[in-house]
């Protein structure tokens, strides 16, 4: 997937060789690259929890870049339609499949164009922002237009800026990090990250029958807690939806379409749990949310030609997930 080193992108054969003699030059140390952009879009421009301040939350100021298949923007794009920044924050999606180049665009494909600059590749964004970085490219990426920089490349901040900043814009006072949920959110935010979130990752790409089995065996741990949790709560922390719902999600609808199969998380598929299905149908069914997945996509891409995985790249027909179907409605 290559690297920025400096500024200059390297490709995985180039990344070997440059490793390779940095470890040398530094007598084998690790040498770790610049921290990621960290910065917070706030109401006044004041600066976040961490990063610099200026960036004040305004109209057609800020862009963002996600990957329709990547979990973690999945979150800020769940974000920007349920906080009706559509007409606020502008949008450019990369293609779905990494290169050698990383994440690029692809100018044959209109909605999968960079909207700003016409770039090909994620990276020269990178470059543009900081000349010498150095790190990994990564998605989402938050652009500021108006200084020609990144401000964010944390997933869980963006959201977190989407959830407040723009409030006096667009009217929409929704809190999905209310101040007296905070501690519980959080806590549950590092459960279900730590045991789903990156444990299906750690499951699939464990290269030992122990560190597998420990994986999977935590992985569905956590999802009967979450089930029995479900069979009294509507919502994870009862009837008020959180942010910990919201970041549950991008995981659960690749369930089945991806981790089932390609990494291996199958002693149950998702439908088997009964709450969590009707969980996961209720919070599809919130406006924008279902416009945001795109299973077909997440299927096909965890099912690309992996030399270790899938060398062959051979995509399951199975399963249909049945959660985009609409609720039945209520009768009174």
């Amino acid at each position: 997937m290559g690297k920025l080193i400096n500024g200059k992108w390297l490709d995985d054969t180039q990344l070997i060789e440059y490793e390779t003699q940095q470890y040398q030059q530094s007598d084998g140390h690790f040498q770790r690259g610049t921290a990621a952009f960290r910065s917070w879009v706030t109401k006044d421009g004041s600066a976040g929890p961490t990063g610099a301040a200026g960036f004040t939350a305004q109209t057609g100021r800020y862009h963002l870049y996600a990957a329709i298949n990547c979990p973690w923007a999945h979150r800020t794009l769940i974000y920007r339609q349920l906080k009706q920044l559509e007409l606020v924050v502008s949008l450019s999606l990369v293609k779905p499949l990494r290169t050698d180049h990383g994440w690029v665009f692809d100018a044959s494909e209109s909605r999968f164009t960079d909207d700003v600059y016409g770039y090909t590749a994620l990276h020269q964004l990178y470059s543009k922002a900081a000349a010498d970085y150095t790190g990994r490219v990564t998605v989402p990426v938050l652009w500021d237009k108006q200084e020609q920089t990144i401000v964010s490349t944390e997933s869980a901040e963006i959201i977190r800026m989407f959830n407040t900043a723009f409030n006096d814009i667009t009217g929409d006072t929704q809190d999905f990090y209310p101040a007296q949920l905070a501690n519980e959110i959080d806590e549950l935010n590092n459960y279900i990250y730590s045991n789903l979130n990156n444990g299906v990752y750690q499951t699939g790409f464990a290269r030992s029958q122990n560190a597998y089995n420990e994986s999977v065996t935590k992985v569905f741990a956590a999802l009967d807690q979450l089930e029995q949790r479900l069979s009294s709560h509507r919502y994870l922390l009862g009837d008020q939806l959180t942010e910990a719902d919201w970041r549950l999600l991008p995981t659960l609808v690749r369930f089945d379409v991806g981790y089932f199969s390609a990494f291996k998380c199958n002693l149950k598929a998702l439908r088997d749990y009964a709450h969590l299905s009707k969980y996961l149908k209720d919070l599809c069914s919130h406006s924008g949310v279902a416009s945001t997945i795109e299973l077909d996509i997440y299927r096909r891409g965890y099912h690309s030609v992996s030399p270790l995985r899938n060398p062959h790249g051979i995509v399951p027909l199975g399963f249909e997930s049945q959660f985009l179907e609409p609720l039945p409605i209520q009768q009174t």
